[in-house]
């Protein structure tokens, strides 16, 4: 297990090249001009240029993007167009509150989706079946800044049950206000996760209910929730693993519209801001953190894979 993961974190150095390469060429080779942001009126063309060659914006695309590798091996992200602030204690700021949504809303997917997917696979074809199958396509199908928009009507303006901007209220340091205005974001990024994966319990548990060893199981006179707990399950959430490590760039582009609409303070708001005012450092620290967090995901759960099913260890190795 050690030689694989070692295996598999060389293999993320090509990966992460090839998308700072990509990444840097689109940034680069987008319309607008970052130095705009700078340009007071009535300067001429010598102080236009001064502050191009002040940001590195006058050289060639290869040795722009050489030293922005450089720096960036040196731990060095560089400072934002915008704030002028450098980036790494930006991200620093907005990465834990990114983390914590995300997180909260595979948690909540997790917890909703096993007993779902199991109800749904032991009433197959009846009415409960039917009616999560049906919610669990408009999960799929519904776009998140729609849904978000819906929960801002009902729950802010119509029900005023929950706040509808921000992370805290002004002047309130409480966990339960943080719970409340997390409550919709979470909502958000978890819906569409529950119901991909309620999907695929169903069917990893309707497979699992067809096997020779449930028919020898209820021949031995198993109780259906022993058996449902000792066998079933823990066969159906196999492939959840690795549903997890796929949803993981849903989530994280999710967050990018969701923090956006509710207005929460973490590095998907930050990514938007960044786009919109061309702040070419910013946006390519965060694709770059995205991308690393989206591959460890995925390492993850190929580790978590290998712990639950020891044959695969026994491949791999």
């Amino acid at each position: 297990m050690v030689k694989y993961i070692f295996k598999r974190i060389i293999q993320m150095i090509p990966t992460l090249i090839v998308i700072s390469i990509i990444s840097f060429i689109i940034m680069n080779l987008a319309p607008g001009d970052p130095s705009r942001t700078f340009i007071a009126p009535g300067m001429n063309s010598a102080q236009m240029q001064k502050i191009k060659e002040s940001l590195g914006l006058n050289q060639p695309l290869t040795v722009r993007y050489m030293k922005w590798i450089k720096n960036i091996l040196n731990g060095n992200l560089g400072y934002s167009f915008i704030t002028h602030q450098p980036i790494s204690s930006e991200i620093t700021a907005r990465l834990p509150a990114t983390l914590g949504l995300m997180m909260s809303s595979m948690i909540i997917s997790l917890i909703f989706s096993i007993p779902l997917g199991i109800i749904c696979a032991i009433k197959k074809n009846k009415f409960i079946d039917n009616f999560i199958t049906l919610i669990s396509y408009i999960g799929i199908s519904i776009p998140s800044f729609w849904f978000a928009m819906m929960l801002m009507t009902l729950f802010c303006s119509i029900f005023r049950l929950l706040p509808c901007i921000g992370m805290r209220s002004f002047h309130v340091h409480s966990t339960w206000d943080l719970i409340k205005h997390s409550i919709m974001p979470c909502m958000v990024l978890s819906f569409p996760s529950t119901a991909v994966m309620t999907r695929y319990v169903r069917s990893s548990a309707i497979s699992q209910l067809k096997e020779d060893y449930i028919l020898t199981a209820k021949s031995k006179g198993m109780s259906e929730i022993n058996m449902l707990f000792k066998h079933v399950l823990k066969n159906s959430i196999l492939p959840l693993i690795t549903i997890i490590g796929m949803s993981l760039p849903d989530i994280v582009t999710g967050a990018f519209i969701t923090e956006t609409i509710f207005g929460w303070p973490g590095m998907g708001r930050f990514g938007i801001t960044s786009i919109f005012n061309r702040d070419y450092p910013s946006v390519m620290a965060i694709t770059m953190i995205s991308s690393i967090l989206l591959i460890l995901g995925n390492l993850i759960s190929d580790i978590l894979y290998g712990i639950v099913d020891p044959r695969i260890r026994v491949v791999e190795s």
